[in-house]
C-alpha cells in the first residue's frame, strides 16, 4: 500500500514537471522565429500593459538575439524603465550606464541621464513616504546625493533638453534637502557634545549651499557651538553675519521648491506622477 502511494506521489511529480518544461518549451518556441520588430512590439505592448517582467524578457531577448539595429538600441533604453518600473534600481542604473557608455551621442541620452535621476530620486523613497509628509532629509542622503549628481549633469550637458526643466526643480529640491541634512547631523554632534564637528557641518552647509533655507540655522548652530568651545571671537562673527544677512532681507526669499505650502509627502508624490510623462 505504501509502495503504491509513493509511486502515485512520482507520478504525479513527474507529471508537473513535464507541464512545466512544455510550458517553458512552448513559451521559447512562440518567440524562436520573432523578428526584431516583432520582440520589440510584443515588449512595448507588455509595457503598455504594465507587465514588466515579460517587458523585460522580451527586450533582453531582442538584444541577445539582434545585437545591432536600432530596435536593440532602443531596447537598451527601454529596459531601463521597465526595469525601474518593476523595482529593480540598481539593475535600470546598471542599464543606463551602459546606454550612456555605448551611445553618448544618442538622440536620446539625455533621457538617460534625467531616468538615472528618477531612479536615485526615488531611491529612498518608501512606499508610506508616498502619501505621509515625513522627514526625508533625516535619511542618508547618498541616494540624493547621487540624484543631484545625475540632474546637474544633464543641465550641465544638455541645457536645452525638455528633461532640464524639471530636472532643475528637482536640484533645488535636492539642494534645500540634502542641506537640512546636514543640520540633523550637526544637531545630533551638538546633543553628544561633538561641538568641533557640529561647527564644521554648519561651516560646510553656509559655503556649499549659499542660498538654501538651512543657512540660517547653519550659522544659529555655528555660534552655539562656538560658545561650548569657548571660541568667542568666532562665535560673535556667526552671529554678526546671521544678524547682517537677516537685515539685509537675505533669509527672506523662497525657494522655487518651496513655494507652495503642500506637505513633503504630496510634494514628492506630484515628483513620481511626472514619471509617467
Amino acid at each position: 500500500m505504501a509502495i503504491t502511494r509513493t509511486l502515485a506521489l512520482l507520478l504525479a511529480i513527474s507529471l508537473l514537471t513535464g507541464c512545466s518544461w512544455f510550458t517553458s518549451k512552448d513559451k521559447g518556441e512562440e518567440s524562436r522565429n520573432w523578428s526584431a520588430s516583432k520582440f520589440y512590439a510584443e515588449a512595448s505592448t507588455a509595457m503598455k500593459e504594465r507587465d514588466f517582467e515579460r517587458a523585460i524578457e522580451y527586450y533582453e531577448k531582442l538584444e541577445a538575439r539582434y545585437p545591432f539595429g536600432r530596435y536593440a538600441t532602443q531596447a537598451q533604453l527601454d529596459v531601463a524603465y521597465a526595469y525601474y518600473q518593476y523595482d529593480e534600481p540598481e539593475s535600470a542604473l546598471a542599464a543606463l550606464d551602459r546606454f550612456i557608455k555605448l551611445h553618448p551621442r544618442h538622440s536620446h541620452v539625455d533621457y538617460a541621464y534625467y531616468l538615472k535621476g528618477i531612479v536615485n530620486f526615488n531611491r529612498s523613497i518608501g512606499f508610506i513616504d508616498r502619501f505621509l509628509p515625513t522627514d526625508v532629509s533625516q535619511r542618508d542622503a547618498g541616494a540624493a546625493m547621487d540624484a543631484f549628481d545625475d540632474f546637474s549633469e544633464l543641465v550641465r550637458k544638455f541645457p536645452q533638453s525638455k528633461y532640464s526643466e524639471d530636472a532643475r526643480k528637482r536640484l533645488l529640491y535636492l539642494r534645500n534637502n540634502i542641506a537640512r541634512h546636514e543640520l540633523h547631523v550637526a544637531r545630533y554632534y551638538m546633543d553628544r557634545g561633538a561641538y568641533l564637528a557640529a561647527a564644521n557641518r554648519g561651516i560646510y552647509v553656509v559655503e556649499n549651499y549659499q542660498r538654501a533655507p538651512a543657512v540660517r540655522e547653519a550659522l544659529k548652530i555655528m555660534a552655539e557651538a562656538y560658545d561650548k568651545l569657548g571660541l568667542e571671537e568666532l562665535s560673535a562673527d556667526a552671529r554678526r553675519v546671521l544678524v547682517l544677512n537677516e537685515k539685509q532681507g537675505k533669509f527672506d526669499y523662497i525657494d522655487e521648491a518651496e513655494a507652495d505650502t503642500k506637505p513633503l509627502g504630496r510634494k514628492v508624490w506630484e515628483y513620481l506622477e511626472l514619471d509617467e510623462n
